[in-house]
């Protein structure tokens, strides 16, 4: 436009220090510590767990608006726990015991509301149950929150396949809206402390949430044109053999990757589990290969899959392995019994599998900040 000022291009520098590991690897790291979550109810090796991706989150995260949404997770996690054990005092719980905590008023339900009660007796067993059960659920979101906090959003969206690339800029998107809303209600509440009026309560909340949700809005309409101006959802022309056998294979595999799953996690699907989760991962990625030639782009500067990145998943596909096998072996080590009560304890191979996943502190450390 004529007598508009020229607009100033900016680039963020890459870090100083070596490349930015690979996003990939820091989701692979954070998901093979859930998995390992998943696999027990022993609260010391949750606690474990929890501490292992805290270090690593404070050693590792850079200052990013991605970063700083750690501490969301966490607090999202602490009510999960909460509300479990609200659950368990109002609703009970099927686990026996002879310990009574306190009697509440228990209200009559109908017939058809059998196996469902409303107060009543509530025990020691029945709120060491819902603690443990909570806490691996916990442990499970913050796990999750240290990879969104660690890895960046954009480089993981460029690093997925072509088929992928929508469905990867609808999750990224979604990952990235919790951090930028956590980065807006921290200004906002800045702002209003700054000029006296409460943040706080109700009332507060009030106030600062219509701005957050118009900056929401904001952004979204903002993305959409950039999304439009740079082509998103133009695809090239394949012939109609080659769509309808992507969709096969990709749904097939898909599907096998499904039933070998349940195949693992179940004593009677041993035998199959694993051929038909390798059969469905191979239709699956064979369907992705030709799904991406519907949409041909090119990938700028892509980020190399290095040294630190094999450390650094290994790391925690390796803690998941090591737990499992030591959940076939010696089960009642990462499931404490709760009757009668008995005091939980560490075992040191599972305990040793956790520590693995405190090798990214070591082999990826936070880069340094561009001078």
């Amino acid at each position: 436009m004529a007598g508009a000022p020229p607009q100033e291009l900016t680039m963020v520098p890459r870090p100083r220090g070596g490349p930015a590991l690979h996003p990939g690897a820091w989701w692979l790291w954070s998901l093979g510590l859930a998995t390992a979550a998943t696999r027990t109810t022993n609260p010391l090796l949750l606690a474990l767990l929890v501490t292992v991706s805290g270090y690593v989150v404070a050693v590792c995260r850079t200052a990013t608006p991605w970063s700083r949404s750690y501490s969301a997770f966490v607090k999202l996690a602490l009510a999960v726990l909460v509300i479990r054990l609200v659950f368990a005092v109002v609703l009970g719980s099927p686990i026996p015991g002879t310990h009574t905590v306190l009697t509440l008023p228990e209200i009559p339900l109908p017939d058809w509301a059998q196996g469902i009660r409303l107060g009543g007796r509530v025990t020691a067993e029945s709120l060491v149950f819902a603690l443990y059960d909570g806490l691996r659920l916990a442990t499970l979101l913050v796990c999750v929150g240290a990879a969104n906090s660690l890895a960046n959003p954009a480089r993981l969206l460029k690093s997925l396949p072509g088929a992928l690339y929508e469905v990867g800029v609808a999750v990224v998107v979604a990952l990235t809206f919790a951090p930028h809303l956590v980065a807006d209600v921290r200004r906002l509440r800045a702002a209003r402390r700054l000029r006296g009026r409460p943040d706080r309560g109700l009332r507060g909340l009030l106030q600062v949430g219509l701005p957050v949700l118009e900056g929401a809005l904001e952004r979204s309409v903002a993305l959409a044109a950039a999304m439009d101006a740079r082509g998103f959802g133009r695809t090239a022309e394949v012939p109609p053999a080659v769509r309808r056998t992507t969709g096969a294979l990709t749904l097939g595999g898909l599907l096998g990757v499904c039933a070998g799953t349940y195949g693992l996690l179940t004593a009677e699907g041993g035998t199959y589990g694993l051929p038909v989760l390798l059969a469905g991962l191979a239709a699956a990625l064979a369907g992705l290969r030709l799904g991406g030639r519907r949409s041909p782009r090119t990938r700028y500067r892509p980020d190399a899959w290095g040294a630190r990145a094999w450390l650094v998943a290994g790391s925690g596909v390796a803690a998941a392995a090591l737990v499992a096998l030591s959940g076939a072996h010696d089960p009642t080590a990462l499931h404490p019994g709760v009757v009668p009560l008995t005091a939980p304890e560490l075992p040191l191979l599972p305990a040793a599998a956790v520590l693995l996943g405190l090798l990214p502190a070591f082999a990826a450390p936070a880069p340094k900040e561009p001078a």
